[in-house]
This record gives structure tokens, C-alpha cells and sequence, in this order.
């Protein structure tokens, strides 16, 4: 990382924010809860939580060529998933979310916080015109930019991360999330 106030250093930040905000969702929140659903097409805490860290893992295992730690570090099987590097969450069906289930809550925060190490060791060593390189995604077969990949996957975190905030503030009988956790907005 050439410039210490460059893009890396932006997506760093941002990478931060995003893992203190996920670890204030996720803290002290019970299996009810990560499965509670407001409407029976709506996704629970449990999945949106999931999905944040595995689309976290799979791009970022993509951006540095690295096995997704889903399957190489056996996070699939801790969860009782099946080990497909392809089971992000992305193009879940209403259903397929519903019946998600974390087998053990504590599960959620520590697979982020692997999962965002990727983040941490990308972004150290990433070189300053490595926005405009081009990423095949096995996984959904297709072709993006790491620009356009950081892009989605820090706006799509964010976006399922205030789900998770509303969510929480309806689920009976659980305090909502709150502020503080990450820099001033």
C-alpha cells in the first residue's frame, strides 16, 4: 500500500466501521431471536448476519485468488451447511432464508471476524491500481472489477447491517442496537 491515504486506507476504514457495527448487532443475541421473522417473507437476523460474512469471504477470497475459508477452514460444516463455495445467501429463495438456522450464536461473530481478516490482509498489500483489475467470480460467473466488487460488498454489509438494526428493534423483548461503535457519521 503506497499511499497510507489512499483507497486502501478509505476501504480499510470502512472495512472497521462495518466489523464494530456487525459485532454491536450480533452482541448478546439469542438463537429467538437470530430466527425471528417480521413477515414470513422477510430474512431473520440469523441469515442477514450470515450472508454479511460470506459474501465478505467469498469476494475477498476471490480478489486474492485464497480458498474460501467457508470451505477451507471447515466454517460450512461448524454451521451444517453444506461446503459449497457458491452458498452466499445470494439468490436465496424467502423460503431458503426462512429456514436458515445458526447452530450456535457465538458462531456469526467469530466467521466475520475471520472473514474480515481477509479485509485486513488484502488491504495491506494491495497495490494502488488495483481498483481497475478485473475478477473472474467462479462462484456466480461472472466478471467485475476489484472497484466495483469492493463497492458492492461494503454498500450491500452496510444496507443488510441496518436491516439488522430495524430488525432488532421489533424483535419482542430484546433491546435494539445501539450507537457509538463506530466514527461519527
Amino acid at each position: 500500500m503506497a499511499d497510507a491515504g489512499g483507497w486502501q486506507a478509505l476501504s480499510l476504514g470502512l472495512f472497521r466501521r462495518m466489523r464494530a457495527d456487525y459485532a454491536g448487532a450480533v452482541e448478546g443475541i439469542g438463537p429467538a431471536a437470530l430466527a425471528w421473522q417480521v413477515s414470513p417473507t422477510s430474512n431473520t437476523i440469523g441469515w442477514l448476519a450470515w450472508h454479511i460474512a460470506r459474501v465478505q469471504d467469498r469476494n475477498l477470497s476471490e480478489l486474492t485468488g485464497a480458498p474460501q475459508l467457508w470451505v477451507a477452514e471447515g466454517w460450512a460444516a461448524r454451521f451444517g451447511r453444506p461446503a459449497d463455495p457458491s452458498d452466499t445467501g445470494f439468490g436465496h429463495s424467502a423460503q431458503q432464508a426462512a429456514a436458515f438456522r445458526t447452530p450456535n450464536s457465538n458462531l456469526l461473530p467469530a466467521y466475520q471476524v475471520t472473514a474480515h481478516a481477509l479485509a485486513e490482509r488484502y488491504l495491506a498489500a494491495a497495490p494502488d491500481g488495483d481498483l481497475t483489475r478485473v475478477v473472474d467470480s467462479p462462484t456466480l460467473g461472472n466478471a467485475h472489477t476489484v472497484e466495483e466488487r469492493l463497492r458492492g460488498l461494503i454498500t450491500d454489509s452496510f444496507a443488510h447491517l441496518g436491516q439488522i438494526g430495524l430488525l432488532r428493534s421489533l424483535v419482542p423483548g430484546h433491546r435494539p442496537v445501539t450507537g457509538g461503535r463506530g466514527a461519527p457519521v
